[in-house]
């Protein structure tokens, strides 16, 4: 959309305020109507200065179409803080990134770029874990609460530490294997209506882009999110890890070749999150994991992020996760880990 365009629409919407006010009139004083302009309308020629400044910044001009946002048209008309139509902004220009921000009206942010604090709508996080906390110390204060946080992995304490743990958050079962490459949805044989899932303000408004890419996402409460979230969790330092101790290609193979310790492993986390969190898990947790497996099979393995993912076992104590500990130990012995484990 042009600034032109833009500009025309904010005039159109200005507010004139109709006020009754004493006047003097010589000798008596009467009552008459006086109609005045709104104060809204000069501020609202600041705030669209200020708006037509970020935009600019970032490729909007009078003339031409957005360079580093990408916009394309939505057609869904409903307005609301659940809908997916209307400005959406995503932080990241990563596979994820990538995908999010190739349907729908969006605003696509990358290093270096900063929030509109005049905006509206959700940011979705699409970057990596080490990255959020610059994030949101830089994002302006009354847009916090619409960042929308999509990674992997144990994000209660970091959260919390912001005052966000009321934010949405979703978990992305779906795998991009490369830039611009058609998304794999975690649909499996298990569970057909996918294993995406969110919870939160904006977790319709997700479901909905998500849903125009011909993915599926689980609009749930936070009751049902957070032994989702959980599982996921398992899965991915299961998997990981069993396949980087014994040098699997994939999580495929970890899985196939080393069933009976996959099992082990995600028996035993189960159990030591339960009696932790005082979580319930729904039956069939080792199922639901094998099925997703087999759906992103040729996924490499690595411990990755451990601050984010394996050290909430690990921190546990070998009392609670003595499988999962001891397989960590071996990686570290033999040189397959990049970091020092505490």
């Amino acid at each position: 959309m042009r600034l032109s365009t833009l500009a025309q629409l904010l005039l159109l919407t200005s507010s004139t305020t109709v006020a009754w006010t004493t006047v003097p009139n010589n000798a008596n004083t009467c009552r008459s109507l006086s109609q005045t302009t709104s104060l809204n309308a000069s501020r609202g020629a600041k705030k669209w200065s200020r708006k037509k400044a970020w935009l600019e910044k970032r490729g909007f001009t009078e003339e031409s179409e957005p360079l580093s946002a990408t916009t394309s048209t939505n057609s869904s008309s409903e307005t609301s803080s659940s809908s997916s139509s209307g400005l959406c902004t995503v932080v990241g220009g990563g596979r994820i990134g990538s995908l999010l921000s190739s349907k729908g009206e969006t605003i696509l942010l990358k290093r270096g770029d900063t929030i509109d604090p005049d905006g509206s709508g959700p940011i979705l996080l699409a970057t990596r874990n080490d990255a959020l906390d610059s994030i949101v110390d830089n994002c302006p204060p009354n847009r916090r609460k619409d960042l929308v946080f999509l990674q992997n992995g144990y994000l209660d304490t970091f959260l919390e530490s912001k005052g966000l743990l009321d934010n949405t958050q979703a978990l992305l079962y779906l795998s991009v294997p490369a830039l611009g490459v058609e998304a794999v949805d975690g649909i499996t044989s298990v569970n057909p209506e996918g294993l995406t899932a969110s919870t939160g303000e904006w977790a319709q408004a997700l479901s909905d882009r998500l849903g125009s890419l011909d993915l599926k996402c689980n609009v749930v409460g936070m009751e049902e999110y957070r032994p989702a979230m959980f599982e996921k969790l398992i899965w991915i330092s299961t998997y990981m890890l069993v396949g980087t101790a014994k040098s699997c290609t994939s999580v495929g193979q970890a899985g196939s070749d080393y069933t009976a310790l996959v099992e082990s492993v995600v028996t035993e986390l189960v159990t030591a999150v339960s009696k932790k969190e005082g979580i319930s898990f729904p039956e069939g947790t080792m199922a639901r994991l094998a099925a997703y497996t087999d759906v992103v099979s040729d996924f490499p393995c690595g411990v990755k992020e451990f601050e984010w993912r394996n050290q909430y076992f690990y921190n546990l104590g070998d009392e609670e996760c003595p499988i999962h500990n001891g397989l960590l130990r071996e990686c570290a012995e033999g040189g397959k880990l990049g970091f020092e484990l505490p």
